[in-house]
């Protein structure tokens, strides 16, 4: 076989497009992406953001391919910075999948200012400040979220991302409020 013809590069590089992976090798280069990006070198992430977006989680793969875009333009020189509220919104939302929770915080302050009565932001904000440890702040933001659209209540209790955080005080009280009243 010659090199560089379906197989994966030596070098970290991307994997031939036929080349399926598995969930494993697609946490890896995605985690490998992330941390490359992080420190800047932006065509290696691009690589491996690429090939995690071939693996079996779909979640991981669009994760993935919003990292490949970044890192794209990036690489151009000309990525615009968040204006709209939403901007901040959707950056705020792949800063919580990284994991990256304060400077998702500052993106969403600037959204709620932008939009202090979008109910979307205080869920994500909640969910901000959950896995930031702040439940009291979690509390303020779920609150608003279900004042503005009630629906969030429900929305929040299939979240996969509120299951345990929405079993402890003070959101389960908020989320489930049926257990206060018949305990």
């Amino acid at each position: 076989m010659e090199p560089g013809k379906n197989e994966p590069s030596g070098d970290g590089g991307p994997a031939a497009p036929s080349e399926l992976l598995d969930a494993g090798q697609q946490a890896r280069a995605f985690e490998s992406g992330a941390v490359l990006f992080h420190s800047g070198q932006f065509r290696p992430a691009l690589e491996l953001f690429q090939k995690a977006a071939r693996g079996p989680s779909r979640e991981m793969a669009h994760a993935a391919l919003l990292h490949a875009r970044m890192c794209q333009r990036r690489l151009e020189g000309s990525e615009p910075a968040p204006q709209t509220a939403e901007d901040h919104y959707n950056f705020a939302v792949a800063l919580i999948n990284e994991r990256r929770i304060e400077a998702a915080e500052q993106h969403l302050r600037l959204a709620l200012a932008q939009a202090p009565e979008s109910d979307h932001l205080y869920y994500v904000m909640a969910l901000c400040r959950a896995l930031g440890g702040d439940l009291a702040g979690a509390y303020t933001h779920m609150k608003r979220a279900i004042e503005l659209a009630p629906q969030n209540r429900i929305a929040a209790r299939n979240d996969p991302d509120f299951a345990e955080i929405g079993q402890q005080p003070p959101l389960v009280e908020l989320l489930y409020p049926e257990r206060s009243r018949s305990g």
